[in-house]
This record gives C-alpha cells, sequence and structure tokens, in this order.
C-alpha cells in the first residue's frame, strides 16, 4: 500500500507562483513515471507534467515555459514549479505515482488526494 501526500496548493494572483509537492511512503520497492494532472469544473482530467526516473520530462503545451516539474528520489517526491499563473490554470491538482511494491510485483498507479489551486485577482 502507497499513500501519496500532497502540499503547496492555494490562492495566487495572476502571474504569481506556486510549488506543489507530493510525497509517496509505504511499501516501496522502485518509483517509475510521476506526474501532475488537473482537473477544472465540467473539464476532464488532464496531464499537465511529468516525470521519468531517469529525468525525462513531459509538458502539457499550455505550460511550457511556465511550470517545472522535478523529483527527488531520495524523498520519494515530486514537485510541480509553477510561475506565471493564469486564471485558466485554476483546476484541482492530482499527483500520480507508479510503485512497484517488491522486485516481483507489477507496477500499480497511485493517485493524490487533490489539492486545490485557485488563480484570482
Amino acid at each position: 500500500q502507497v499513500q501519496l501526500v500532497e502540499s503547496g496548493g492555494g490562492l495566487v494572483q495572476p502571474g504569481g507562483s506556486l510549488r506543489l509537492s507530493c510525497a509517496a511512503s509505504g511499501t516501496i520497492f522502485s518509483i517509475y513515471t510521476m506526474g501532475w494532472y488537473r482537473q477544472a469544473p465540467g473539464k476532464q482530467r488532464e496531464l499537465v507534467a511529468d516525470i521519468t526516473r531517469a529525468a525525462s520530462t513531459n509538458y502539457a503545451d499550455s505550460v511550457k515555459g511556465r511550470f517545472t516539474i522535478s523529483r527527488d528520489n531520495a524523498k520519494n517526491t515530486v514537485y510541480l514549479q509553477m510561475n506565471s499563473l493564469k486564471p485558466e490554470d485554476t483546476a484541482v491538482y492530482y499527483c500520480n505515482v507508479n510503485v512497484k511494491a517488491y522486485s516481483g510485483s507489477l507496477t500499480r498507479s497511485y493517485w493524490g488526494q487533490g489539492t486545490q489551486v485557485t488563480v484570482s485577482s
């Protein structure tokens, strides 16, 4: 069993910044790709960014140049630095982590509870 704890959401004015964190704990042998998704009211959940264990990154076009995803493998933590925030970024942000519990197990996907990010003046 794996638990994900998200933090860093809140209310910010347009042009401001926030840093989201997601820490994984529990039975973990190895963590593979980690990512951030978001869901605005009335819309489907969409990928914001993800990062492989080797630190290869992928971003949605709407956040390129503004958001940066990173990870600390020693802490089992993934971060999302969000700069130049826009009202369109308002959503619930969810952490996703792909975990192998032990060497012979399958890789499973886990979701955080979500953290609200609101960009408004």
